[in-house]
């Protein structure tokens, strides 16, 4: 069973909706006691950082989420939920993330060209690095996914496996052993999302 973590922030219909079409057993809870007991862990966010990381530690489910991850139990963040795994963010002021992923979510602004577009929000292509994962064994480097963001992930490389290009090469997935991460939104990625998502319950 696959639990997506409802702590008030993130579109949990599609992404529930997208599991359900795999033929997944899917829960959204806020129950500490469900999260345990699933078998996988589906972190989702919009919205700022900040406000967000307040919310699952006044939750009670960070301590969860990361105890569970410590594990082995494989997780999923995606988006806002990505970032969040990071030790810390730099939007609009200095957050603490859950530490799960070495690395800080900085603004894109700082690494893009001036003039284009912020935030990012489109479809690009994934351009895998060397480090295979298996949360890419259904897809192909060069396959298009949606992304909608102004922040991405920063001083991460031992644990970035794809990257995407907006004027520089921004992370797009990380992995760190059973912690993975999807800066763009899987459940608004077609196939090729539907793929990736695919790939994470079977591990």
């Amino acid at each position: 069973m696959i639990a997506i973590i409802d702590y008030g922030v993130g579109n949990l219909f599609s992404l529930s909706s997208s599991l359900h079409a795999l033929g997944a057993e899917v829960t959204v809870t806020d129950d500490a006691a469900v999260l345990r007991a699933a078998d996988k862990l589906l972190l989702p966010g919009v919205g700022a950082f900040g406000d967000a990381a307040a919310k699952l530690r006044m939750s009670g489910l960070a301590d969860v989420v990361k105890a569970e991850a410590a594990n082995g139990k494989p997780l999923l963040g995606i988006c806002l939920g990505m970032q969040m795994l990071f030790e810390r963010s730099f939007e609009y002021g200095e957050h603490k993330g859950l530490g799960l992923i070495k690395g800080s979510i900085r603004p894109i602004a700082d690494v893009i060209p001036a003039g284009l577009k912020i935030p990012h929000i489109g479809w690009n292509a994934l351009q895998f690095t060397e480090k295979q994962s298996p949360l890419f064994r259904y897809i192909k480097d060069g396959d298009h996914v949606y992304f909608v963001h102004s922040f991405y992930a920063a001083d991460c490389d031992e644990a970035v496996i794809a990257t995407a290009e907006y004027g520089a090469p921004l992370t797009a997935a990380v992995q760190h052993g059973n912690v993975f991460g999807c800066q763009f939104h899987p459940e608004k990625s077609g196939t090729v999302g539907l793929n990736i998502l695919r790939a994470f319950c079977e591990e």
